[in-house]
């Protein structure tokens, strides 16, 4: 049996070849008869019977034989109408093999033209279905491949007439890219290297660009294919010579043959041979170049900006389309008439009648197919190339491609930088930006117009324009000479100079561009404002009333200015303000430091300020011992020669005041102008007049200046002082300790008299500020001459001024001696005259020491001392006599009573000593070259062992 399908055999394989057994039994008369069971395995026989033996079944089973196959034959049949025409032999093949053959298309029987309508595939032995595949224009109608069947096959080929032909369905085909996927941004200078975020601000008067992106082109097309048949005409001519023949009966009645000439026949035949044919044309045709792109945004110049196109490419179309079909289609070339030459015809008996022939073949055959050419559409951009070609082609033009979508236009293209926004615009937050991006015409064919499209997601610009106000003035502190200098005020000093600094720098938001830079860009104006008067100029330049602001020039940082004496002393704040270049003239909106809201077009800032007087010029203007007269009074020892004993060489801010030694303070054994007295000292029981000025508040009637004398010993050989208490008698006791509660000896000032020397105007302006300022209180019903005529008489007065300890220099001891004169030098237009005259006063104050005066070395118990000693003497070593009494003056001022907080300090204020800025050094030499240790506030050496009655031999005090 087979191993497999005989199907499925090739040459060189194996086949198994297995016996079919049945049993049996054979009778005795030799008839064998089979059992029905067929045994087809070796298994299935082995198991039949109780053999003896086996495995003799085993060589009828599984016999291996190779296969080869015989040749069949393949043959190739033509028939036409169903009647084979034509047949041949391909070859032998084995079975299995594969074979190809190519079928003809088109066959010619009987002088006509067949065409192939289907093909098949059968086989011969025994003879199978036919395959069919019919005309579908299936490459396998004749292209055919077969697999060699057992037996042999046929490819059978039908034919049928060929039909006129028929045109090919038009086609049409069409195109676009009308999307120009454009995209735009706006962004601040320079690209690549934006200076801003525009998105969170940029200000105004700084440079943007607009930058867009688009197709280099667009496009939308249709293309029409245009098909159909042209007939074209053929005509044939052809002579046929006509003759027959015919029987003859000779005489001898033999026959023979003889030809009848029947003439000659011209026959024409025309033939029209139908030709197809299809080309393209360019119905519709719109190719789109860029015409610019609008960009439209608050911030830009006008609110808008048109980006022309800059170095850009055309896209370079070549197009040509016409409707004229004689363009399209070109006729084959032949011969119209042809002459098929003659051909003789001959009849038997008679004439034969003229052939009746079909040409059409030849026809076919003379006549070739049309060329034809499409309309032309070439573009060299963007790798085209050629669209559709207009070249001729036979009877079917090329299929046109497809136009290639446009490519993204460069950075360069639809770009403008130095785009500026207008420095007055007004801050606006996220301001959309939109756009559009125009396309012109570049080539068109049909109906076509420009077009536009917009830009979508441009992003949003903030215009913010900042100012920032980081003012600042100078602190005075060099010339404070409050008890206690105000924390977080600077100290300004009436009628000196001061400085306010507004720059233009410092910290805004922290934003790209914007942090901490220089702003002054963006600064229109920068003002301050004083809520006192000012004089614009450390030389008083300008004169401005107190609330007004002034501007400070954008060229610098600093203004200095000088603060006029007249200006209350107190606590106000200095206003700044910088404004933006585009700040509207009204409705602004105003923050300190820095304008982080966008509503806002001014910076801010206040500085606290203290406006603070002084106290200055302290001197010695006179000496009551006798010594000492020739110095400070004239001849006729009355009128005061204007000698003066100053602090030192320094005026009130340090500057040369122009005296000389020895009219310097403190006036010792040396400080004599006349060499002849080397030693004189001042006695004690001798005053010395002296006044000091104040510039401020110092007007009122409770204000004064305290006067804290203190005391020191030192040895006329020089050296360092030592504190010392000083005693005195009484009328009504003995060893009286200045400063204790039994030392009530007063101190009195007469302001005017000769030896002070107090200018007589000066005593009416002060006289007169008081009529006018200090209210009925004070004037008590009086007229002003009866007022005035008072004030002269009491100046005649004593006025008390305190003790030996302490004295309050107060109102009826000082004059005003300010400003009094109008005119911009003096007091300004608007300036109250008498308020300004008062601004600068003058104290008048003496001072003496007892006659008999005993300086105990400071804490020594003088009372423990003389119990313990049973009683002291004027004599006694415990005093100090073998040198000088220093009186040192601690000056202060009091405001309105308030002896608890003095307001001004001479020497000790927290920031500054006027003692020494007036130039005070802490030693000096004597008469005779011996140098002595001095501290701020020395003013007088008196004699430890000289007094006035020395001179007078009296016990009084002076």
């Amino acid at each position: 049996m087979l191993a497999a399908g005989l199907g499925d055999i090739k040459d060189g394989d194996t086949i198994y070849l297995s016996s079919v057994f049945q049993v049996g039994s054979r009778s005795s008369n030799g008839t064998v008869t089979l059992q029905p069971t067929k045994y087809y395995s070796l298994e299935g026989i082995k198991n039949a019977e109780n053999w003896a033996d086996t495995s003799y079944f085993r060589q009828y089973y599984d016999i291996p034989v190779p296969y080869g196959s015989a040749n069949f034959p393949v043959d190739v049949i033509y028939k036409v109408d169903g009647v084979p025409v034509k047949q041949y032999p391909k070859g032998k093949y084995k079975a299995g093999t594969a074979v190809s053959h190519n079928l003809d298309k088109i066959i010619t029987h009987n002088g006509k033209q067949y065409e192939i309508n289907r093909s098949y595939i059968t086989t011969k032995k025994p003879p199978g279905p036919p395959t069919f595949v019919q005309n579908t224009g299936d490459a396998n109608l004749t292209n055919r491949n077969i697999t060699v069947s057992l037996g042999g096959n046929d490819i059978v080929a039908e034919y049928g007439v060929k039909p006129p032909p028929t045109p090919d369905v038009p086609e049409n085909k069409s195109g676009s890219d009308l999307a120009p996927e454009a995209s735009a941004k706006v962004r601040a200078d320079d690209r690549g290297n934006e200076m801003f975020d525009v998105a969170t601000g940029i200000p105004t008067s700084e440079d943007l660009y607009a930058n867009a992106w688009t197709k280099d082109y667009l496009y939308s097309y249709a293309f029409t294919e245009k098909t159909g048949v042209k007939e074209y005409e053929i005509t044939f001519k052809k002579t046929y010579n006509l003759s027959h023949t015919v029987t003859v009966t000779n005489p001898d009645g033999s026959t023979s043959s003889d030809t009848v000439d029947d003439g000659s026949r011209q026959v024409s035949q025309t033939y029209k041979i139908p030709r197809t044919y299809s080309y393209w044309i360019i119905s519709q045709l719109q190719v789109y170049k860029i015409q610019k792109a609008n960009i439209r945004n608050y911030a830009l110049p006008n609110g808008s900006v048109d980006l022309t196109p800059n170095g850009y490419s055309l896209p370079d179309v070549d197009a040509y389309h016409t409707d004229d079909e004689t363009y399209h289609i070109i006729p084959p070339e032949y011969e119209k008439v042809v002459d098929l030459g003659s051909q003789d015809v001959s009849g038997d008996g008679s004439p034969p009648p003229v052939p009746v022939e079909d040409w059409t073949s030849e026809a076919e055959s003379r006549i070739g197919k049309p060329k034809v050419r499409n309309d032309k559409l070439i573009s060299s951009h963007n790798g085209h190339g050629t669209v559709m070609s207009d070249a001729p082609t036979e009877e079917k033009g090329p299929t046109p491609g497809s136009m290639k979508k446009g490519t993204k236009i460069g950075d360069d293209v639809l770009y403008r930088k130095d785009l500026t926004i207008e420095p007055t615009k007004l801050n606006k937050p996220n301001e959309p930006s939109t756009g559009t991006i125009y396309y012109d015409l570049l080539e068109s064919i049909g109906t076509g117009a420009p077009v536009s499209y917009p830009i979508p997601g441009i992003n949003t610009v903030t215009v913010h324009t900042p100012v920032v106000n980081y003012s600042y003035t100078s602190d005075d502190q060099a010339h404070n000479q409050k008890t206690d200098a105000t924390e977080g005020r600077m100290a300004f000093i009436l009628d000196r100079p001061f400085t306010v600094t507004m720059p233009t720098v410092g910290q805004h938001k922290n934003l790209l561009g914007y942090g901490y830079r220089d702003y002054k860009k963006y600064t229109k104006s920068k003002q301050v404002y004083f809520p006192f008067d000012v004089w614009i100029g450390g030389g008083k330049d300008k004169f401005v009333p107190a609330g007004r602001w002034i501007e400070v020039p954008m060229s610098q940082d600093t203004l200095d200015f000088f603060l006029p004496v007249w200006v209350d002393e107190g606590f106000y704040d200095v206003g700044f303000r910088e404004i933006a270049i585009n700040s509207p003239t009204e409705g602004f909106g105003h923050q300190p430091t820095y304008n982080e809201n966008l509503n806002n077009y001014v910076a801010t800032h206040l500085v606290p300020v203290e406006v603070i007087g002084r106290l200055y010029d302290f001197r010695i203007t006179d000496v009551a011992d006798y010594n000492w007269q020739s110095v400070f009074r004239r001849s006729d020892g009355v009128t005061p020669s204007g000698v003066a004993y100053w602090v030192k060489d320094r005026d009130i801010d340090g500057a040369q005041r122009g005296n000389v030694d020895p009219y310097m303070l403190p006036i010792l054994n040396g400080s004599h102008p006349d060499p002849g007295y080397p030693n004189v000292a001042v006695k004690t029981g001798y005053h010395f007049k002296f006044d000091v000025k104040t510039k401020g508040n110092m007007f009122g009637k409770k204000d004064g200046v305290r006067i804290t004398p203190t005391f020191k010993f030192v040895g006329k050989q020089g050296g360092r002082p030592f504190p010392v208490d000083l005693y005195y008698h009484s009328d009504s006791r003995k060893f009286v300790k200045i400063g204790s509660e039994a030392d009530q000896e007063k101190r009195y000032v007469i302001l005017d008299e000769p030896l002070r020397n107090v200018p007589d105007d000066e005593i009416y302006d002060t006289t007169h500020f008081k009529f006018n300022r200090y209210g009925p209180e004070e004037v008590k019903g009086r007229s002003y001459d009866q007022y005035m005529t008072d004030a002269f008489r009491y100046a005649t007065k004593p006025s008390w001024i305190g003790f030996y300890d302490l004295m309050i220099l107060t109102s009826p001891v000082r004059t005003f001696i300010g400003p009094k004169e109008p005119g911009l030098r003096s007091v300004p237009p608007g300036v109250d005259v008498l308020r300004a005259n008062a601004s600068v006063q003058k104290w008048y104050g003496q001072y003496t020491l007892p006659a008999n005066v005993y300086a105990v070395r400071q804490g020594v118990d003088l009372p423990a001392y003389a119990r313990q000693k049973g009683g002291v003497d004027d004599k006694d070593p415990i005093f100090q006599r073998n040198g000088y009494i220093v009186v040192n003056f601690n000056l202060e001022t009091i405001r309105n009573e308030d002896v608890e907080h003095p307001h001004l300090q001479y020497i000790y204020a927290e920031q500054m000593n006027q003692w020494r800025l007036e130039g005070f050094q802490n030693w000096t030499e004597d008469g005779y070259g011996n140098d002595f240790e001095l501290a701020d506030g020395d003013v007088l050496f008196y004699h430890g062992d000289k007094s006035s009655r020395d001179d007078f031999g009296s016990d009084q005090t002076h």
